[in-house]
């Protein structure tokens, strides 16, 4: 790293999957567990300035651990049980 640069804070996917499913969280879901996609990704990258790299890179993560399913449309996310037990 130059020191004209600065460490990303989110470029750890994992960092960022943790940071995704937190926000995930606090969002009021709508039918059948549904949680709106950009209620998610509008905090994590206007809010805490992640890059939309990061983003995918965390919810991957966040699906392949099985703590988010993402719909196929791409619309929304649901918790999975796992994904539940983390503020449990």
């Amino acid at each position: 790293m130059t020191k004209y640069s600065e460490a990303r804070l989110y470029a750890d996917p994992q960092r960022a999957a943790r940071r995704i499913v937190k926000i995930a969280s606090t969002v009021e879901p709508v039918l059948d567990g549904r949680l709106h996609v950009e209620l998610i990704n509008g905090p994590f990258l206007f809010k805490d300035k992640g890059s939309p790299a990061e983003y995918g890179a965390g919810m991957a993560l966040a699906n392949e651990r099985g703590w988010l399913t993402m719909h196929e449309s791409g619309t929304y996310v649901r918790f999975t049980p796992a994904g539940a037990d983390l503020f449990a």
